[in-house]
């Protein structure tokens, strides 16, 4: 029912569509970038519904306060303190290796304006959990969620990096 819903909303109401092909694995870290709206979301959270696809996100704990957590969790999410000195990328990592499914959706640019470099811990938590990244592309302009590509990291980062970001076409 909710798939069905998602589907009228986001392909019909809204114009969307989507491409590529969404792997059938238990485990892998979703690359979704750009993230330049606060629409993202939205455009996230339908376009999972329309596969009718579980795929979990981080966010901060701030989100997952006594009025909107349970919002938050019931759409996935888990609460991470970015104050804290906690090793991030060992403790998501730990969340991977922990859980026998769980697909995690992050950004590489780690907020919504405009940035000249991305963070690398969606690298580093795929690295430490083993396990793969899945390229996806928001292109509002021509109201699109793309599947790129299922890229396995070979631990030498900049030439990865240099790789993902010529799949997503920038420098």
């Amino acid at each position: 029912m909710i798939s069905m819903l998602a589907k009228f909303i986001f392909l019909r109401l809204m114009g969307w569509r989507i491409e590529g092909d969404f792997p059938q694995l238990e485990k892998f870290i979703l690359v979704v970038f750009p993230h330049t709206r606060g629409m993202d979301f939205i455009v996230g959270v339908l376009t999972r519904a329309v596969l009718n696809e579980k795929i979990n996100y981080i966010g901060k704990k701030e989100l997952f306060n006594p009025f909107t957590g349970w919002f938050f969790r019931a759409l996935g999410g888990a609460p991470i303190n970015r104050d804290s000195n906690e090793n991030k990328v060992l403790t998501i990592a730990k969340i991977f290796k922990e859980k026998k499914f769980f697909r995690m959706a992050i950004t590489p640019e780690g907020t919504r304006k405009k940035v000249d470099h991305w963070k690398t811990g969606f690298y580093y938590i795929a690295m430490e959990a083993e396990v793969p990244i899945l390229l996806v592309h928001f292109n509002y302009g021509s109201k699109k969620v793309s599947f790129l590509k299922l890229f396995y990291p070979t631990g030498d980062i900049e030439k990865d990096l240099k790789e993902i970001k010529s799949l997503y076409n920038i420098a």
